[in-house]
């Protein structure tokens, strides 16, 4: 059967019509429905309307469903707000660290190239893959701990942590609240180390160095971020990888492509003019440069489909941000008044958080532990989450690698193992209402103080 449209677009802007009726009859009632008193809060969740699904629904009219338009789109836009030169978009954040790792190993990078046995310093309290592709490739992460109530890297440790073989910093900012910028980009100027911001939990924060303010994930050499459906903003699954710096942005392509040579956009065959007249390695001069492969690369690729979902999320963005903040300071000033029980979260000196969550530390004898609480929580709907592995090296994974020397400590992980034992976080995204923020933080004062 055939519908009565005119033209194509006339067909489209129907069935899109179709899709936002959809949205407002079915999924938007179900978003705005009143809570009730120990109905589950998420700690996260989407945040959408028409626009998302009508943009879907156009992507996958067209059918690439591979990267394209709405791909490159997304990626010129995203770019421009958070300040790099390139942004590549790919399939998780977890991709992403692992193509932010992988292009330092690349042998255009000479001397500073990452070798086996080259040492990057980062922290065990985190989440696993902005570790993994360390360990994976055969460099040495140097575990540094963290302070409270900040939760990021202990910088006044940074030189204990350093040695010869020491190539790169890769640092996660916690939770939104940006990691010690100043002292840690001094301290890679300084050593010639680069900084690969992990920002997948801090999209749209800010931070001051001297009279300049960024965005967090622009003030490394690699920034790296997640829109799977608890951060930020959402693709459903998905990630970015970004750098003002050349060269990297050539080889963030190579890696997440293939480790193909050529750089021509998906289905635009000899875009660079020069298909058939190079010489590579000691291939037949000519060799087709689109299978001319210059590294060990992957297809870490993200479909149209997510992207045409990012493309809507990114004009929600600064909304987002704002409403995370709002939530984050409605709990901090609701339970200040069990500073004496809870240790509470800080910003960041200089910075302006985009907060991820609201994290909470249990202080040590009190009469009741973390998982007390925690359970309390959850059997009264409040879902709560641990700040990750806590200490990384504790877990199943390492336990092959342990007794050996494929990682180092620097000094002790003595406040990494009291965030793994005594702490945890609810959330603060932007569909929490008053009426669940209020519950919560009602809920935590009945845990500690039996009210």
């Amino acid at each position: 059967m055939q519908g009565n449209w005119n033209s194509e677009s006339e067909a489209r802007e129907k069935i899109k019509e179709m899709v936002a009726a959809y949205y407002h009859d079915f999924k938007e009632p179900e978003q705005n429905r009143a809570f009730a008193p120990g109905e589950r809060i998420s700690y996260a969740g989407r945040v959408y309307d028409e626009k998302e699904m009508c943009a879907l629904t156009d992507a996958a009219l067209d059918f690439w469903l591979t990267t394209g338009r709405f791909a490159e789109a997304f990626e010129s836009s995203f770019a421009a707000w958070i300040g790099a030169r390139w942004a590549h978009l790919v399939n998780s954040g977890s991709s992403a660290n692992l193509i932010a790792f992988s292009v330092l190993t690349a042998p255009e990078l000479g001397e500073r190239q990452i070798r086996k046995g080259d040492e990057v310093i980062t922290v065990a309290c985190g989440f696993p893959t902005t570790v993994a592709p360390i360990l994976q490739y055969g460099a040495v992460p140097v575990f540094v701990d963290v302070t409270v109530p900040q939760y990021n890297i202990d910088v006044t440790r940074l030189e204990e942590a350093r040695s010869d073989r020491t190539k790169a910093v890769i640092l996660a900012h916690t939770l939104g609240n940006p990691f010690d910028l100043a002292a840690v980009r001094a301290f890679c100027d300084r050593y010639g180390l680069w900084l690969v911001e992990d920002n997948c939990d801090a999209l749209g924060s800010r931070y001051t160095i001297g009279e300049e303010t960024r965005y967090t994930g622009v003030w490394g050499d690699i920034g790296t971020s997640s829109f799977y459906p608890p951060h930020h903003m959402t693709m459903g699954e998905g990630g970015c990888v970004y750098t003002s710096d050349p060269l990297l942005h050539r080889l963030i392509l190579s890696y997440r492509d293939w480790g193909r040579d050529c750089i021509c956009p998906s289905g635009r065959d000899n875009f660079c003019g020069h298909r058939f007249d190079g010489q590579f390695g000691e291939l037949p001069q000519g060799y087709d440069h689109k299978y001319v492969y210059s590294h060990f690369g992957y297809n870490l690729k993200v479909t149209d489909l997510q992207a045409a979902i990012g493309g809507e999320q990114l004009k929600k963005f600064p909304e987002f941000i704002r409403k995370r903040r709002e939530n984050w300071a409605y709990l901090r000033n609701a339970l200040a008044d069990l500073e004496d029980v809870l240790i509470l979260p800080e910003p960041a000196p200089g910075s302006e958080p985009s907060w991820f969550g609201f994290v909470i530390t249990v202080r040590e004898g009190i009469g009741c532990t973390r998982n007390e609480v925690t359970r309390f929580l959850e059997e009264r709907g409040i879902q709560t989450r641990l700040l990750f592995s806590g200490n990384l090296i504790k877990h199943p994974c390492f336990d092959t690698i342990r007794e050996t020397e494929a990682y180092r400590v620097a000094g002790t992980l003595t406040q990494t193992d009291e965030v793994m034992e005594r702490t945890f976080w609810i959330g603060v995204y932007p569909g929490m209402t008053q009426e669940k923020l209020s519950y919560m933080a009602q809920t935590i004062h009945g845990a500690l103080r039996g009210e």
